[in-house]
């Protein structure tokens, strides 16, 4: 990861990331054929949208604080293979990019609020890692009960 010589560049450079998430989520509502993923791909862009706004806000000086407990993982997104988004992806390997996708999101998380000096944005930081943790899990929850589950 880049170095970033301000607080200002660390809110920046996640608003950025924020957006390109949510924009990934988007493209891939688009892309698959099940209307449930894609429900659920499109209510993981608004929520990607809502981290931006805290950054955007934190960075216009309104601190909103974030839970920062730890989240549960399940390791599933650890153990499968990469896969590569593409038109008409199923159903299996749109919950193994989304984790895998969210994984690298929290480990960027982690890695902004370790180089935040500002306590205040490193406690954002901080709870922004937690929440994309928290989808991660949700992706391997779902991925548990509609893939992995016994008939």
């Amino acid at each position: 990861m880049r170095e970033f010589k301000s607080t200002e560049e660390i809110l920046d450079f996640a608003i950025g990331e924020e957006q390109s998430a949510a924009d990934f989520y988007t493209n891939m509502a688009e892309q698959v054929n099940s209307t449930s993923i894609r429900k659920m791909f499109l209510e993981f862009s608004e929520e990607e949208l809502q981290h931006k706004n805290k950054l955007e806000n934190l960075k216009m000086g309104s601190l909103e604080y974030l839970p920062t407990a730890a989240v549960v993982d399940l390791g599933l997104g650890d153990i499968l293979v990469d896969i590569a988004p593409t038109s008409g992806i199923d159903y299996q390997d749109a919950l193994i990019l989304a984790m895998k996708k969210e994984k690298a999101a929290y480990q960027m998380y982690t890695r902004l609020a370790g180089a935040a000096s500002d306590p205040a944005v490193r406690d954002l930081l901080t709870g922004l890692a937690n929440q994309e943790a928290n989808h991660k899990l949700r992706f391997e929850i779902e991925y548990d009960e509609h893939v992995l589950k016994e008939d």
